[in-house]
């Protein structure tokens, strides 16, 4: 019981950080025009500031941001939590936008009594044309209750851009059972917001969360070359859901979206203020555009493709770095990340910092047990798995790609297991492939006829030896057969050799199936497994969870700037003629190969300990450790996961 009835006041404490002149959203001014598009959009900003202040009553500059609290314990006559009456911040919002990272501290006053109880939400009207990005609001003095925070960490538009006003709730969690009844409706009013209705384009300061396919890879009207097939909604290419965006079709392939300047995702899923991370992700678009074909040029300009001729023009990136012309330059030196890695200050630019395995002896990365090594400590460890028949078979349909079984041989294999038999080693879980037959053999055929790709589809075996290390044995190099996919493919075997042409042709095999390894792990390991399929999750969760759901609140840190990052990647990453196709074995196939592979991608075979157990790496064991045995004690990838 309240000991008194009076209306009093409560005191605010609204943090919020105003729009940054180097916003996320405008580095594209550096891109376009460097330092000179940025000072040129600060000047901007100032005379709409003074246009503002000359089109603009004093009066109602003074109330810039308004507030109104919605009680959590009392009803109005509907069963709706009251709302109070309208206040203002009591100082106005810095409209001139600033460098750095400034967040601002304002104090707001609510009148409140007794029967309006304990506020549990509050609306938001934002008056000024600027966003600003709300970090809290805390509310002291409340009598017989403790201080009450909001965790707001959203950018608040204009209010005429919103079809209902801003709501933010209380920094508690409630199932949806348990919710306060007077938050009920708003609750649910929030989640339709965030839903949307399916149409219409969507806008920068929308906070929408809806499904659509990957039809906004191709860029058909520009060039017919650049036409690429929508993936997801079709048994043919099956893919994860992205943030629909809802831009127009093209002209030449009606499924296809356009791809028009900035892409559209929610408001909040946007990089914030600036800062490292969003010079590196908006600098892609300034590499893909600007950089690549600088580098090119420094190569052999008499090429079909620009390429590396030597190990020698390698270790020029970690050593002396490449020397790039001025001009190359110029448009990244504003950025200080860039400035570092893009020198422009009479040194070399590109000069990386070595891998490690090279700071010793630079020949080290060519060693058959690094080889073998970096399977399970690599880049991509989960890939690799135990050998449960010999010779290998294939999943792939034989009416299609004929009879894909291994022509390995245990004679060939034998040669280096040091006594032991191929057939003791299956039965002793020693054996293991790395097998890429089946994800490239049907694309390789295309591939082979692009201009930048002559490979093999590969399998390696390898030997667990008694100190726990691997030994690859042999190299199975695999192409189509000329006169046709159907009549299943040509093979050769490789087998380790220490010296004399063979050992050249070794080490030629083993990177072949670094190649493999490369472009399966950034196509599929990591960008299908763990930013595709993830973004649908992200989407389902802000349309059906509210953020004062216990489950929202565990997962929103796991999906922190997924969508984000998948949005600026069909733009500058996996789109046509992007990086990864410019980069990567596949080329202009790249995503194609990543749905198929979706084809298998199994949700609950995705943490760790199935994961291993169906890669036959792990046997269950009640005495070990996690339940679990490892066939290879020293694998990084397990153990560090489990």
């Amino acid at each position: 019981m309240f000991l008194f009835d009076k209306s009093q006041k409560i005191k605010g404490t609204v943090v919020l950080m105003p729009k940054n002149v180097l916003d996320a959203n405008e580095l594209t001014a550096v891109q376009n025009g460097g330092l000179g598009g940025v000072v040129s959009g600060f000047f901007d900003a100032v005379a709409d500031v003074a246009g503002q202040a000359v089109d603009t009553a004093t009066a109602i500059l003074a109330r810039n941001v308004s507030f109104k609290l919605i009680s959590a314990t009392s009803t109005d006559a509907n069963g709706n939590g009251k709302v109070g009456k309208e206040t203002y911040l009591e100082k106005h919002v810095p409209t001139l936008p600033t460098f750095g990272n400034r967040r601002d501290a304002f104090n707001v006053h609510f009148e409140w009594d007794a029967n309006f109880g304990i506020p549990g939400a509050f609306y938001i009207r934002n008056f000024m044309n600027d966003e600003f990005f709300l970090v809290s609001v805390t509310l002291e003095d409340i009598p017989n209750h403790a201080t009450i925070h909001f965790v707001c960490n959203s950018w608040v538009y204009n209010f005429k851009k919103y079809k209902k006003d801003r709501i933010f709730f209380v920094n508690n969690t409630y199932l949806p059972s348990a919710t306060p009844p007077p938050l009920v409706k708003y609750r649910k009013e929030e989640l339709e917001v965030l839903r949307g209705d399916g149409t219409g384009v969507r806008m920068e300061w929308e906070r929408i969360y809806d499904y659509d396919v990957y039809n906004d890879l191709g860029n058909p009207d520009s060039d017919k070359t650049l036409a690429r097939p929508v993936l997801g909604g079709s048994s043919t290419y099956p893919y994860p859901r992205r943030v629909r965006t809802g831009r127009k079709a093209t002209k030449k392939d009606p499924k296809s979206e356009k791809l028009a300047g900035d892409i559209y995702m929610p408001r909040d899923e946007k990089f914030g203020h600036l800062k490292s991370s969003d010079f590196l992700t908006y600098g892609l678009k300034s590499l893909s555009q600007q950089l690549l074909p600088s580098l090119e040029n420094v190569f052999d300009s008499d090429l079909t493709w620009n390429e590396f001729d030597s190990f020698e023009e390698v270790r020029a990136l970690h050593e002396g770095g490449i020397k790039l012309p001025t001009d190359a330059l110029s448009d990244f030196s504003p950025l200080p990340v860039f400035r570092e890695l893009f020198r422009s200050d009479g040194e070399n630019a590109l000069q990386l910092p070595p891998p490690h395995v090279v700071r010793v002896n630079k020949s080290a990365w060519m060693t058959d047990e690094e080889f073998a090594r970096e399977m399970i400590a690599g880049v991509n460890p989960n890939v690799i798995r135990c050998l449960q028949e010999f010779p290998p078979k294939s999943k792939l349909d034989p009416t299609l790609y004929g009879d894909q079984t291994s022509t390995l041989t245990t004679q060939k294999l034998e040669i280096n297991m040091g006594g032991v038999t191929v057939e003791e080693a299956l039965a002793a879980k020693r054996l293991f492939i790395l097998d890429y037959q089946d994800a490239f053999i049907p694309y390789l055929t295309r591939i082979n006829s692009l201009p930048t790709a002559k490979a093999y589809a590969t399998r390696t075996i390898l030997f667990l030896k008694d100190d726990g290390t691997l030994k690859p044995l042999a190299i199975e190099l695999s192409k189509p057969h000329p006169s046709g996919d159907n009549l299943g493919p040509v093979s050769k075997v490789v087998l380790p050799a220490l010296d004399g042409v063979d050992s050249t042709i070794w080490l030629l095999a083993k990177a072949h199936v670094i190649v493999n390894d490369s472009g399966y792990h950034q196509l599929i390991s990591h960008w299908l497994k763990t930013h595709a399929v993830i973004e649908p999750f992200a989407i389902a969760t802000n349309r059906n969870l509210s953020v004062i759901h216990p489950i929202y609140k565990l997962l929103y840190p796991h999906y922190r700037d997924t969508i984000n990052i998948n949005g600026l990647a069909r733009q500058n990453l996996i789109n046509a003629s992007g990086i990864i196709e410019q980069s990567f074995l596949p080329g202009k196939y790249s995503m194609e190969i990543s749905s198929i592979a979706y084809k298998n991608w199994i949700f609950t075979d995705q943490s760790l300990p199935a994961d291993l157990i169906k890669r036959g790496l792990a046997t269950e064991d009640p005495s070990a450790p996690h339940g679990l045995r490892l066939l290879i004690e020293d694998y990084p990838y397990a153990v560090d996961g489990l």
